[in-house]
């Protein structure tokens, strides 16, 4: 038996395409604990994520997280479900339509077919990447739709979909965005954001800019998470006008006994209430998309920690989700990583490669 997959049916003379696949991290199916331990067992297993040797993680992950966290999370997400889905899904399925249409206006010559996945769960990447070969794209430009570069999820991301192609006979060209966390539309957009916020809630005394968090030992070993986190939040704030003590830059999302990046998001605003700080604004720049970390984690758990602690005013600035600047942003990303791939065959001349093949035996 082969190791390669069957390849799909090819007819010389038909137009290639290329692909565009925008990736994200992924969610449960639904709201419940079955769903939530087969999403978190499929997320947890993945040595880019925990990198702790086998031998040790293992017990831990299926004794005692996969055993107690299902059910505990499947509450928190049913706080934040929508009719249609999960925050996360709904809203890259929506970023990937209104990116379609505004490549078809933009790129209107160039054969492209947009798609999304998920790196966890469903749609999975490699399912969609055998989808995009099927339809004849023989290029295909993965977005993982990270502002910000990590190992934990840009890599593996991308790791999922090489890993994808060792099983294919005839492999896609393949290009990827490594991150976009200085790029001026996507701040350009987040600044804009955060000024609308304003305009129908007057300005906040600080604006407190939380990224999700990573071990502080990544850092250590070379991964630059951490300084793109930081020179996002240079941007963003000097876009604002915002002097150093007006914002604050944080870290979420700190699971397991080490040490994260440091400060944590819920110690600073569990600090800001004790200093009785009157408002405090929080936003997600790392981001793109609302999801369980944003609506929960800060939206809710946040504000608490920081009412119950003396602050006397919260607000949780949403994140780019369907904004037109950031999809306008985001359509600029991608055309700029399809340089070079922009040629398009004629109608005769695919015609002529058709008859040519056919005159040499070819099927089809």
């Amino acid at each position: 038996m082969s190791r390669y997959a069957p390849e799909p049916p090819f007819s010389h003379g038909s137009q290639p395409r290329i692909g565009v696949l925008l990736i994200q991290l992924g969610t449960p199916d639904t709201p419940t604990p079955p769903a939530v331990r087969a999403y978190l067992k499929e997320f947890l297993s993945d040595p880019r994520v925990v990198e702790i040797p086998r031998i040790v993680w293992w017990p831990i992950l299926h004794l005692f997280i996969l055993a107690t966290r299902p059910k505990a999370s499947a509450q928190r997400y049913a706080q934040v479900w929508m009719s249609e889905g999960s925050p996360l899904g709904v809203h890259t399925g929506r970023q990937m339509a209104l990116l379609r249409g505004f490549l078809g206006e933009r790129a209107k010559p160039l054969p492209l077919t947009v798609d999304y996945a998920m790196r966890y769960g469903q749609p999975a990447i490699p399912d969609k990447l055998r989808e995009l070969k099927a339809l004849r794209c023989d290029r295909i430009l993965l977005v993982p739709l990270y502002p910000q570069y990590s190992a934990s999820t840009t890599a593996t991301a991308l790791d999922s979909a090489f890993g994808c192609l060792q099983g294919m006979r005839n492999q896609p060209a393949l290009r990827s965005v490594r991150s976009f966390h200085d790029h001026a539309g996507y701040i350009a957009a987040l600044a804009q954001s955060v000024r609308d916020y304003w305009m129908t809630s007057q300005r906040t005394d600080v604006l407190l800019m939380s990224f999700h968090g990573v071990p502080r030992a990544t850092l250590d070993k070379g991964d630059p998470y951490h300084c793109e986190c930081q020179k996002t939040a240079r941007l963003l704030a000097d876009a604002l006008g915002l002097r150093q003590e007006q914002y604050r830059v944080t870290f979420q999302s700190r699971f397991g006994r080490a040490e994260w990046l440091k400060p944590y998001t819920a110690d600073v605003l569990a600090e800001l209430g004790r200093q009785k700080v009157r408002r405090v604004d929080v936003v997600c720049p790392g981001f793109i998309s609302d999801c369980l970390e944003t609506l929960e984690e800060i939206a809710i758990e946040g504000k608490s920690i920081f009412l119950s602690t003396g602050g006397r005013e919260f607000h949780f600035i949403p994140c780019l989700n369907e904004r037109t600047d950031w999809i306008h942003a985001l359509s600029d990303i991608v055309l700029s990583n399809l340089v070079g791939w922009s040629d398009t065959a004629t109608h005769e001349t695919l015609e002529k490669s058709r008859l040519r093949a056919l005159s040499m035996g070819a099927k089809s």
